[in-house]
């Protein structure tokens, strides 16, 4: 695929980096923007704005497949798509920041406005991360949760605790619940695909697969300590805390937000009708005792600053807060979040990457999910190949380790184990590593 991206952006240079082994790759921005990260990659560069005609012209955009832009302006990115659009009727995919220009952007191809004129993806970063933290916060002590068959299955993510009876044990030895699979421990930065023989270790990250009520007897089995989440704290009343606590009221989940900004407050507290909206800084030791944070089930803090998001993510860890949330900016900071104790480090762009991986490779093959940062991911193959057919998992030797997890059959979900049969016009959703991953897919594909 030959893809143009507008934008030379931390998260231009991630999906750069993602994409250029396996397809043509050309960025387009002011060359003081081309940092000492893009000289690594074998791209193409063209210097100037991309609304520009000629510029776009300099790009190949007329060979092009896909045209994105990500630079750091909402309204330059949407002229941007426009105009390749017009140029090329390539499809565009388009980043913004702002919520409006998501919601009620009126020039998507699905839109009710009259137009022969549109972008045909827009992804606001912001509420994918959003839809993540809300995930994870909804199921007590998950690292990553993913819904997948309409939320019938689910893939769950644990640390392995020092005091867990997993600790020591061979994954034969354990007894999981029917229908769960295990399908990758992350140890240390090394995610594997596990055998019968691998052993868990303490401060593992297991992940599991399954149906959605087993893997809720899983997950009282063995991480579980207390029940439900009822009590949340956010610091940062921004687009995130709002978006949040929007969707944690709904799930009825008592909701406090924490933000500095008083014109801001008074915002919140128009369109929030029960969360309780404090006035102060979320660095501010004393306000967090006074508000009793300790007693919060989880503390998110989603700032827009890595700094402040540390300290008052370490403030609330400090104050004996057992699951801390924190929004991390820039990538290379999550290992740094990991390394002195915070819970959970999410990433906007990361969300938003996943977005684009799902989108460029939806053609051939849908990756559902990816977890620890792209390590692991999640890919639904239909088999539409007689090879495959009535052919028993154990017999397909797959090519890399990888762990068939669930089975669509119709409308019929299934778990699968070494003995059960692949069938004609299944749909396999498989875990594997990143690296594993284009194996897979080709080994899949229909001669």
């Amino acid at each position: 695929m030959n893809i143009v991206i507008y934008g030379a952006s931390e998260l231009g240079c991630l999906i750069a980096t993602e994409f250029f082994e396996d397809h043509d790759i050309t960025i387009i921005d002011k060359e003081e923007n081309f940092t000492n990260n893009f000289s690594k990659l074998d791209i193409g560069f063209v210097v100037g704005e991309a609304p520009n005609v000629d510029v776009l012209k300099q790009a190949g955009i007329k060979d092009a497949d896909l045209f994105l832009a990500c630079s750091e302006s909402d309204e330059v990115n949407i002229v941007a798509c426009l105009t390749a659009k017009r140029m090329s009727g390539l499809r565009t995919l388009c980043f913004v920041g702002k919520k409006e220009y998501k919601t009620s952007l009126g020039l998507t191809k699905d839109s009710d406005f009259i137009s022969d004129l549109y972008i045909d993806d827009i992804i606001w970063p912001e509420e994918l991360l959003t839809q993540d933290i809300f995930r994870i916060i909804t199921v007590s002590e998950a690292l990553d949760v993913e819904n997948f068959a309409n939320g019938r299955a689910r893939l769950l993510e644990y640390r392995i605790k020092e005091n867990s009876v997993l600790v020591d044990k061979k994954v034969k030895e354990c007894e999981f619940p029917r229908d769960t699979l295990i399908v990758g421990i992350n140890k240390d930065t090394e995610l594997i695909v596990p055998n019968g023989d691998t052993v868990f270790a303490a401060d593992d990250k297991a992940i599991f697969m399954g149906l959605s009520r087993s893997l809720d007897k899983l997950a009282g089995r063995f991480f579980h300590e207390k029940g439900v989440t009822k009590k949340v704290t956010i610091i940062g009343g921004g687009n995130v805390g709002e978006m949040l606590a929007d969707n944690l009221e709904d799930a009825r989940i008592n909701v406090k937000i924490i933000e500095r900004d008083t014109q801001r407050c008074e915002k919140l507290s128009e369109t929030l009708s029960d969360t309780l909206i404090i006035n102060g800084d979320g660095t501010d030791l004393a306000l967090l005792n006074e508000e009793d944070i300790s007693a919060s089930d989880v503390v998110v803090s989603v700032t827009n600053n890595d700094e402040k998001n540390l300290l008052c993510s370490l403030l609330a860890k400090q104050l004996g807060v057992k699951r801390v949330i924190s929004r991390v900016s820039k990538n290379a900071n999550i290992p740094l979040f990991e390394r002195v104790g915070i819970d959970i480090a999410l990433s906007d762009k990361i969300a938003a990457l996943n977005e684009v991986k799902s989108i460029v490779l939806g053609s051939k093959v849908d990756i559902l999910a990816t977890v620890e940062q792209g390590k692991g991911e999640i890919i639904e193959i239909a088999v539409n190949d007689s090879r495959f057919n009535n052919i028993r998992i154990m017999d397909l030797h797959l090519p890399v380790k990888a762990v068939i997890s669930i089975i669509q059959r119709r409308n019929k979900i299934i778990i699968p184990k070494g003995d059960t049969s692949v069938k004609s016009g299944d749909v396999l959703i498989i875990f594997t590593t990143g690296e594993n991953a284009p194996q897979l897919k080709e080994f899949f594909k229909v001669n």
